[in-house]
This record gives C-alpha cells, sequence and structure tokens, in this order.
C-alpha cells in the first residue's frame, strides 16, 4: 500500500485560542528509520512525527495534545513513548492493549505520560476492525486494572455499537471517551433513538465526547448537517466534551480539514466563550490530569 501524501500546513484560527487549549486527538507516525510500522496493518500512513504535529501545535495556538496510538504500529509503542518522554507534560497519551499486557508495563506508560487504553469495534474500509486494533472484548478484563491506574476508556465505534454496550461499559465505573462524536450516523437525524440514548448517557456524567465533526458529516468543508448534532451534545452536557483534531487526517483525501478551520467552527458554533473556554481547556485538564490550573 503506497503512502499518502504528507500532512497538510495547518492555518491558525481567526480567533486566538484561550491558554491552556487542548487538541485531545491526533496520531504520529515516524520517523520510519526509527520507528517502523508494524508488518500486519490496514493501512500504510505518511510520515507525521511528533516535531511536524507539536509545529501544528504552534501554529494554532494549541497548548497540549493527546497521542492516540495507531493501529498501523499494532502493540509496538516505542513511537508514542518517545514522543511522550520528548514533549513532557505538554501530550498526554492513549494506548492499546489485550489483557495479555502486565501490570509494570502499564505502571511504565502511566510514569511515561499514558492516561487510557483504546478499544476498537470498526473502522477499516472492509467495515472491519483494523489490522493491529484491540476490540471491545478485551475491554472487562482490562477495566479493573484501568480503575486502579486513574485511567480512562477511549472507543471508537459506532453510536448504535455503544448503546447496546452500554450497560458493561458503565458497570466498569471507569470514565469513557467517545471518539468522532460517538459515530452517530448523520442521515438519521438528533431524533434517532441511539443518538437520543447518548445524550441520556452524557447526562449522566461517565461518558464524555470528542467533538470532532469530520468524519461523521456528508458536507466538507463546513460540517453543517452535524451542527445540530454538536448543539444537542453541548445542551446535554457541556462538561463532558473535548476537542480533537484528527490530525493527520488519515485516508480523508479531498475532504482533508484544515485545524484551524476546525477551531473557527468550534468558535462560532459554540457562540460564547465559556463553552468554548470548557471544551478546549477545562474538560480535558480535568479528565487528563494537567493544565488550567492542575500541577503537573
Amino acid at each position: 500500500m503506497p503512502a499518502a501524501r504528507s500532512p497538510p500546513n495547518q492555518s491558525p484560527p481567526k480567533r486566538a485560542l484561550p491558554a491552556g487549549a487542548w487538541d485531545c486527538h491526533t496520531h504520529i507516525f515516524g520517523p520510519y528509520e526509527r520507528f517502523p510500522l508494524a508488518a500486519e496493518r490496514s493501512y500504510t500512513p505518511p510520515p507525521a512525527p511528533v516535531e511536524v504535529y507539536l509545529a501544528m501545535l504552534d501554529r494554532v495556538g494549541l497548548a497540549r495534545g493527546v497521542l492516540v496510538h495507531p493501529s498501523a504500529y499494532g502493540l509496538n509503542h516505542e513511537a508514542l513513548l518517545d514522543a511522550l518522554d520528548r514533549a513532557g507534560s505538554r501530550l498526554r497519551g492513549t494506548a492499546v492493549a489485550t489483557s495479555a499486557v502486565t501490570d509494570a508495563e502499564l505502571a511504565a506508560m502511566h510514569r511515561r505520560g499514558v492516561r487510557a487504553l483504546r478499544f476498537v469495534d470498526a473502522g477499516a474500509p472492509s467495515g472491519g476492525r483494523f489490522a493491529g486494533a484491540v476490540g471491545l472484548d478485551e475491554f472487562s478484563s482490562l477495566a479493573p486494572r484501568l480503575k486502579e491506574l486513574g485511567w480512562h476508556a477511549q472507543f471508537w465505534a459506532t453510536c448504535d455499537t455503544v448503546i447496546a454496550a452500554a450497560p458493561m461499559l458503565l458497570a466498569s465505573g471507569i470514565p469513557l471517551v467517545l471518539d468522532h462524536m460517538a459515530r452517530f450516523d448523520v442521515t438519521r437525524g438528533v431524533q434517532d433513538a441511539a443518538f437520543q440514548e447518548l445524550l441520556e448517557l452524557l447526562t449522566g456524567g461517565s461518558v464524555w465526547v470528542k467533538m470532532s465533526p469530520a468524519r461523521n458529516s456528508k458536507l466538507f468543508p463546513d460540517f453543517e448537517d452535524v451542527r445540530p448534532f454538536h448543539d444537542a451534545l453541548a445542551r446535554t452536557n457541556p462538561d463532558r466534551l473535548l476537542w480533537g483534531s484528527d490530525w493527520p487526517y488519515l485516508r480523508m483525501g479531498e475532504a482533508t480539514p484544515d485545524a484551524g478551520h476546525l477551531l473557527d467552527l468550534l468558535d462560532f458554533w459554540c457562540g460564547e466563550d465559556g463553552l468554548r473556554h470548557k471544551i478546549l481547556v477545562d474538560n480535558p485538564a480535568r479528565l487528563y490530569g494537567i493544565g488550567a490550573g492542575i500541577p503537573d
């Protein structure tokens, strides 16, 4: 599989971001001479090393970021952990592991800045799980260990899947973070039963949602079809919403967004500074434990 083009340059937003703003969802890749991809993988991404990502944060005015371990590396976290070591408290990490991971390995990840494990239900073009991803079937065995570490669990799954698994997920007693606005089906509208159940989960406080519209929308570049869902989530529980760029926008082709434009949309959709500040600063600082006056 040939690699796609390198990550595009990202423009700054029209209005300066609040101090301490977070990007809660990104992936890094390479340099490949140091951190080669897994032999078994579903895609081959372009190089997107941590230095390029940190430059993007600086350009758009973001203070901190969260690196999400990508399936193209399988269970090898060397690139992620090296990036966390080099960036210090500016970055946090989300790892991937099966129940075979040892307590010592999890503790070592924690010391280096990892604060979550990710579980993937689907995502590959085939409709199945990406090679190298860990599914929801591993969650129950790992949840007690996440709770002991003070970690959360992150999920890339459809809204329907999350609702079906909700009793099991909530029983864990740990925070649950949903990627890409919980992957609702935009064509079914905000009154769809699964989305309405998601709103009910959000009111309980155990579920967090990453407000990243691009992968749900069919209307690039302004994603107007996602706006009603954003507004419904914001009305329901603004204290459990996060923002993520999804840089470097893997497999998005001509629909590749610009981080500055995404932040402009967030600004416009929020409509007032208090909500934007919660999503970009207060909420991630509380979840990841650093920033906004919280000691590193």
